[in-house]
């Protein structure tokens, strides 16, 4: 009996460009947390406000009327963008002032632009 060769697959690399790195799972995570700390109407008003504001920081105490929110849920909405890395936070005395973390909303459109 006689053996046949063994072929190698043919491999056409023309055809299939290399695929782009996959997002790692550590960065997805921030990813999405980024993501679901903009998925609340609530959470965009307030950065709309934060960023709206002549000084570029926002007192939590005026933060409350524009949301017909109480100051607990607006604190909470607040704390959500800040652990996103959306937001910074500065406590004066009894109040805290709020401002946009530099970059970060050119870095949301980094991250629609990366996936």
């Amino acid at each position: 009996m006689t053996s046949l060769p063994v072929l190698e697959p043919a491999v056409d690399t023309a055809c299939c460009p290399p695929a782009a790195p996959a997002l790692g799972a550590a960065e997805a995570v921030g990813t999405a947390a980024v993501f679901k700390a903009l998925a609340d109407p609530n959470r965009l008003r307030l950065l709309s406000i934060v960023k709206a504001a002549e000084s570029g920081e926002s007192c939590v105490c005026d933060l409350t009327e524009p949301l017909d929110l109480g100051q607990p849920t607006v604190s909470h909405h607040l704390k959500i963008l800040v652990d996103a890395g959306l937001l910074h936070r500065e406590k004066r005395g009894t109040w805290a002032y709020y401002s946009l973390v530099p970059g970060a909303l050119e870095r949301i459109g980094e991250l629609l632009e990366s996936l």
